[in-house]
């Protein structure tokens, strides 16, 4: 516990772990509590405040972590990331299924995934891309009322034992830094 008995934070000390040094060195992701724990998470499926990307678009660009922004989506990085670079692409309007966006829709939510891309990999260099969309919470949409599309950048190795055993990714840049690094890479003709 810290000196300050009003202070419930406890600090764990290093040498506080019990049993034999195993030779690793302790990652520490707290971050991933929040996701965990669904902070930010919907209550329900309508629009507004309570959705989180019907909400960022009302953001600064550098509080929501907006990229770029379209005619009819937007680019914002992953709160929960997989990886360094992880964007979302999602319309401004609230839909949940892929065939009910709108062909201009379509075509923005399209358009700034291509960009995106190109983006990411003059900044960071990735070997590929993993794009999805989840449809649906079955499917494993974590925000299923508000259709996102995913654009995560790939490195040869970038699958380790961390995530399968530790359910923990080790990213080696702050969000805010991320989306700093992306917003100067967005072409400029492209920016809303």
């Amino acid at each position: 516990m810290s000196d300050d008995a009003d202070d419930p934070v406890e600090v764990e000390q290093p040498g506080d772990h019990p049993g034999v040094p195993d030779g690793f060195e302790r990652l520490w992701t707290p971050h991933r509590m929040a996701y965990i724990g669904g902070e930010n998470k919907p209550t329900d499926a309508t629009a507004g405040a309570g959705c989180p990307f019907c909400r960022t678009p009302h953001l600064s660009d550098e509080e929501g972590l907006v990229v770029a922004r379209g005619g009819a989506a937007y680019v914002v990085l992953n709160l929960y990331p997989y990886n360094s670079g992880h964007l979302l692409v999602c319309p401004y309007r609230h839909v949940a299924d892929y065939t009910d966006l709108t062909p201009e829709e379509v075509a923005d939510v399209a358009e700034l995934t291509r960009t995106a891309m190109r983006v990411v990999r003059e900044v960071y260099a990735p070997q590929g891309f993993n794009l999805g969309m989840n449809q649906g919470d079955v499917a494993g949409a974590g925000i299923a009322a508000h259709l996102h599309q995913h654009v995560v950048p790939r490195w040869g190795g970038d699958s380790n034992f961390l995530p399968i055993v530790a359910r923990t990714r080790a990213l080696p840049e702050i969000l805010g830094d991320t989306r700093a690094r992306l917003a100067a890479a967005w072409p400029s003709d492209l920016k809303g």
